[in-house]
């Protein structure tokens, strides 16, 4: 196979990988907390002396925005929103996460916990429990918890410490590949949720022109592949 052979095919590879994540952006639109992905494109360039240089695309690597979507008052005394950087943070079967959906409830045990059952935990990483049949649940800017007036503890707000980084777990859920610590700067709004920073219509226009970009590198491999046919009938001949 030719060069240029190698060369399309790992650009339609990765124009098929920016595809699924668009999809996947669109799809999450009106997820709580979701955070919008993109497709990072590199370039592998081998150049050896006295023999054709060799050019290939790979698009592996994912950038998420943190940008903050837009709030939402709902009402809720347990639906937290954060105002700023910041994540909470979740104990997951696979260990602490983090995450911005802030849609939380009491368990039948009465810790605070996820949509998804997962444990809200506190600033030093302990669940947070809400007494059964509290008539007013109060949550400070600062993510202090109270129920009827007893302080119950403080929502953690954190964020990743300097160099480290951030990797998508699931749909609104990061694993943290080095320490965090408390996010200071981070508000807590009582009664809000933040929806998902997808733009929908960007992603949209942006689906097209991965799709034409895609019709367009299919039509060059398929020229390419006569191209070599009718070299070789030459040949055969």
């Amino acid at each position: 196979m030719e060069n240029a052979s190698y060369t399309t095919l790992s650009r339609q590879s990765g124009l098929m990988r920016e595809m699924s994540v668009i999809a996947n952006n669109i799809a999450n639109a009106n997820t709580t907390g979701y955070r919008q992905e993109g497709i990072v494109f590199s370039e592998f360039i081998r150049s050896i002396e006295d023999a054709p240089s060799l050019s290939m695309a790979s698009a592996r690597a994912r950038a998420t925005s943190l940008q903050p979507g837009t709030m939402t008052q709902t009402g809720g005394s347990l639906d937290l929103a954060i105002d700023g950087q910041g994540f909470f943070l979740i104990n997951t079967p696979n260990g602490d996460r983090l995450s911005r959906a802030g849609h939380f409830m009491p368990n039948a045990q009465g810790d605070l916990v996820t949509a998804d059952g997962h444990p809200v935990l506190d600033a030093g990483g302990a669940p947070l429990f809400v007494p059964g049949g509290a008539a007013n649940i109060s949550v400070a800017p600062d993510g202090t918890l109270s129920a009827d007036g007893q302080l119950l503890g403080q929502v953690g707000i954190v964020k990743p410490s300097a160099g480290t980084q951030i990797v998508r777990d699931d749909g609104v859920h990061f694993r943290a590949d080095g320490p965090i610590e408390p996010s200071f700067d981070a508000r807590v709004r009582q009664g809000f949720l933040e929806g998902s920073n997808v733009d929908p219509m960007t992603q949209i226009a942006r689906m097209i022109e991965v799709q034409r970009a895609y019709e367009m590198g299919q039509s060059f491999a398929e020229s390419e592949n006569e191209r070599i046919r009718n070299a070789m009938r030459t040949i055969i001949k």
